[in-house]
């Protein structure tokens, strides 16, 4: 029984334990970063194994979702530009950007629906691709780069992660039952593996960090990661509240608020003013703080309804 305990008690430390060592060796974090897409492949692949292609269906659910996130970042952009248009680039693009890649993931560990979470992730991240170019090209600050090109780029970074994993998943399905099975009841692997991943994004923030530092840029930067905090915290909070409308608070948790923050870094850097990439830096933080918090409630509660 202690041994059970304990093995619990350390898979809910996991996140924590990863945000803090990421911290501590980010100024090594250049030499692992390129494993990230690799991980959140695997952890994905894992996780659709759970799926059936009759799981996909778009609904009000996804709909509601998808508005509101739009609106509050035209809100959030809107109410911030005439004081520090850095800022609102920032906190705009906090709420902007689609649904993480991993999110899943972490809904299935919180007892949600992996269905929901994956429709709205694939719904979000093609509206993203279609109108980001558009949308960013009208709040940003520069225009290198055609309609075309953004939009290919966007596409080439997060459609890959998202489909290929899937077709890959219904593929063994159908194909190669067996295997497919085997993989389907390592679920826990995923937990592992995004822990490993959260190690690797955090460290990455830290350094991107400190290297973009200057005294002038302190108060900003400040307000940047307070603004990343506020849009997490209420994306979570809309996403709950949307969700116990349809019976499912933790995947319209999730939904709306675990975002992808290494596309939201890049758009920052290509699109808007540098500094506004502290926002999603920050974000990765403030997200999986409360996931780590939601996890340790949830293997709480779960102990608690053993006894």
């Amino acid at each position: 029984m202690r041994a059970t305990i304990g093995k619990s008690q350390l898979k809910t430390l996991m996140l924590p334990i990863a945000m803090v060592g990421g911290a501590l060796f980010a100024p090594w974090m250049g030499y692992l970063t390129f494993l990230s897409p690799y991980l959140i492949f695997t952890m994905l692949f894992i996780t659709y194994c759970k799926l059936k292609i009759s799981d996909f269906r778009p609904n009000k659910f996804e709909a509601t979702l998808l508005c509101v996130q739009m609106s509050m970042a035209a809100a959030a952009y809107g109410l911030t530009f005439f004081w520090n248009r850095t800022l609102a680039e920032g906190v705009f693009i906090c709420f902007f950007i689609p649904t993480a890649t991993a999110a899943p993931v972490i809904t299935a560990m919180l007892g949600g629906s992996i269905s929901r979470v994956a429709t709205y992730s694939l719904m979000c991240n093609a509206v993203v691709a279609v109108a980001g170019p558009i949308v960013l090209a009208a709040v940003g600050e520069h225009e290198e780069m055609t309609f075309f090109q953004s939009s290919r780029l966007i596409m080439s970074q997060v459609f890959p992660l998202i489909v290929m994993p899937l077709a890959l998943a219904l593929a063994l399905r159908y194909f190669v039952p067996k295997l497919h099975s085997k993989i389907a009841g390592m679920q826990q692997l995923s937990f592992y593996l995004w822990a490993v991943s959260l190690f690797i994004v955090v460290g990455s923030c830290v350094s991107f960090s400190i290297n973009n530092w200057t005294p002038d840029s302190t108060v900003t930067m400040v307000l940047l990661a307070l603004g990343a905090l506020g849009a997490c915290l209420l994306q979570f909070k809309a996403g709950r509240m949307i969700g116990g409308r349809f019976g499912d608070r933790v995947s319209g948790g999730q939904g709306l608020g675990q975002k992808n923050t290494v596309l939201a870094v890049w758009l920052s850097l290509a699109y808007l003013n540098p500094l506004a990439s502290i926002a999603p830096a920050a974000y990765v933080a403030w997200q999986n703080s409360i996931n780590s918090w939601q996890l340790m409630r949830h293997e709480r509660n779960n102990r608690q309804k053993k006894r």
